[in-house]
């Protein structure tokens, strides 16, 4: 068995999330990622539990890669991304549109040095437009794109961010889908090529239900799902409670308290009351069960982040597993989704420290000696 991308090589400059993320999982599929760091290191090395010199976010996206380095500010640094980008399959960058130019390593000066490198550029907006220059971390696309008016009138709450950065995983998700597809394009054609992936795109792209918004149809849609307090704990029932409660009163045979001359509103509450009480009553976990198989309606319990690896499909297949800590112990990761019949793949290894792997990366992509890595010593930075 081996790793589908083994053999790939993956130049990582992206930071925080969208485009480490994308390189994270190229690196659980096989490839060899080299994360390049400038000195002050990944920002998200300040975030999360500090755990062998690697904060857990930092450590969350980065496992399994290399590091190395390199200050781009000397006249040396891009010398040295553009000798290991003629070696590179694979370049990530996240940087505002104009930066990679600004040091001389944009797509144009690195195409003509590597004609098969496919170069994937992720932004807020884009690489050319209006709004092509705007800084924009997921909050700002979660913003822009609908998603926190729509969860705040859905939700009749107070507006906020969503609890997680959807944006960024969802460009990095669909940049991975598009340098695969761009890897099977060159195998036809010798060719590499530019990807212009912009967040806002990705997420309208993968957001389900945007066409209520774009049709005007939002009267269409189902009542959302529901958390109610039960005698299983705090679970999420998903069903419009419209046939929740149909499905309670002619299979369980719960009654409807609510006067027949009530405006509509009160029936809706009183109705609800009832149906918290039948759940909260049940005689046990078991019986909460039995009620839900028989109705066919599914539902979930609300976990905390904390009790994940309680989860028993979470338990079944090790979605969560121990790597190295770096610390001389273990710490816990999330496992590759990727589960194939015939290939492997998954975490290699904790995430690096910053520079860790200047010398190996230039003796092993660019096949220097001792002294050819010294020569770069100007553009190096970190522990070698």
């Amino acid at each position: 068995m081996t790793y589908p991308l083994e053999g790939i090589r993956v130049l990582d400059m992206s930071r925080v999330l969208a485009g480490p993320f994308a390189g994270r999982m190229l690196s659980d599929l096989g490839a060899d990622v080299v994360k390049v760091e400038p000195p002050d290191g990944d920002v998200t090395r300040s975030w999360g539990a500090d755990i062998g010199g690697n904060p857990g976010y930092y450590h969350q996206q980065n496992v399994g890669k290399r590091d190395v380095c390199i200050d781009l500010v000397r006249p040396e640094g891009p010398e040295l991304i553009k000798a290991l980008a003629s070696k590179a399959d694979v370049l990530i960058e996240n940087f505002r549109p104009g930066i990679m130019k600004r040091y001389g390593i944009d797509y144009a000066a690195l195409q003509p040095l590597n004609p098969r490198l496919v170069m994937l550029s992720i932004s807020g907006f884009g690489q050319a437009g209006p709004e092509s220059e705007r800084a924009a971390y997921a909050p700002i696309i979660h913003a822009e794109s609908g998603l926190i008016a729509r969860q705040t009138r859905w939700g009749q709450g107070i507006p906020s961010d969503i609890a997680v950065s959807m944006a960024d995983t969802n460009a990095g998700l669909h940049g991975l889908v598009a340098v695969l597809s761009a890897l099977l394009m060159r195998d036809r054609t010798g060719l590499g090529q530019h990807i212009d992936m912009a967040m806002i795109d990705a997420t309208l792209v993968t957001d389900d239900a945007l066409h209520f918004g774009l049709e005007d149809s939002e009267h269409t849609k189902l009542l959302p799902s529901e958390v109610w307090d039960t005698v299983a704990g705090v679970v999420l029932i998903s069903a419009d409670f419209r046939h929740l409660w149909k499905l309670l009163t002619s299979m369980f045979a719960v009654e409807d308290p609510s006067p027949a001359s009530a405006p509509f509103a009160e029936k809706v509450r009183v109705r609800r009351a009832t149906a918290q009480a039948y759940f909260k009553n049940l005689p046990d976990e078991a019986a909460f069960v039995a009620v839900m198989d028989k109705m066919n309606t599914a539902w979930g319990r609300v976990r905390e982040s904390a009790d994940i690896r309680e989860q028993p499909t979470v338990k079944h297949r090790s979605t969560i597993i121990q790597v190295d800590d770096r610390a001389g112990g273990k710490r816990p990761i999330v496992q590759s989704p990727y589960r194939f019949s015939d290939a492997e793949s998954g975490v290699r290894g904790g995430a690096p420290w910053k520079g860790e792997h200047n010398s190996a990366v230039l003796r092993d992509w660019l096949g220097l000696d001792d002294a050819g890595v010294h020569q770069w010593r100007d553009a190096l930075r970190g522990p070698e």
